[in-house]
């Protein structure tokens, strides 16, 4: 069973709606116990870090998923659940993050050129960084994924899976040991999506 954790930030059913289509038993938990006995778990959010890291502590979940994390058990971070995997954010302050990747969450502005606009939102390529991550292993170098952020993952080359080209080479996928984290919705990526948590399913971390 894969759980996606609830701690009150997330796109939360159309990622169970895209597990269920792939033929995977998903389950929306913020209860411990159901999220220990999963076999895997995925980490969503949408929002500030700054309140998605308190809610993450409030909701008594975050001691749960380090002791998955050390047990092996293979996670995913989405879009914000990916920047909380990070040490640290800049978003409006500095805000401690998980831990689990090397780097810092900065933001887009005064990264990528003054036309570009700011949130990064839509449908932009995907390109591997080093040996293909076995998270990738249904998709193709350049496929295309659907982005929405206003920050994105710095310093953390030694994670480094994936990158997309926003005017420059932003993170788009970072992995370390059973954990990695995608900036873009797989959820909101149709086929390319789908086959991304179809590979990450399969992974064993």
């Amino acid at each position: 069973m894969i759980a996606i954790v609830d701690y009150g930030v997330g796109n939360l059913f159309s990622l169970k709606s895209s597990l269920s289509f792939i033929g995977q038993d998903a389950e929306i938990s913020g209860d411990a116990a159901t999220i220990k006995k999963a076999d895997k778990l995925i980490l969503p959010g949408v929002g500030a870090f700054a309140d998605a890291r308190a809610k993450l502590k409030e909701s008594g979940l975050e001691d749960t998923l380090y002791s998955k994390i050390r047990r092996g058990t293979p996670v995913m971070g989405i879009c914000l659940g990916m920047q909380l995997l990070f040490e640290k954010s800049m978003e409006y302050g500095e805000h401690e993050g998980l831990g689990l990747i090397k780097g810092a969450v900065r933001p887009l502005e005064g990264k990528i050129s003054r036309e570009l606009k700011i949130p990064h939102i839509g449908w932009n390529v995907l390109h591997f960084a080093g040996e293909k991550h076995p998270v990738f292993k249904y998709v193709k170098d350049g496929d295309f994924v659907y982005f929405v952020h206003s920050y994105y993952g710095a310093d953390c080359e030694e994670s480094l899976i994936g990158t997309t080209e926003y005017g420059v080479e932003i993170t788009a996928a970072v992995a370390e040991k059973n954990v990695c984290g995608c900036q873009f919705h797989p959820e909101k990526s149709g086929a390319v999506g789908l086959d991304i948590l179809r590979g990450f399913c399969q992974w064993e971390g």
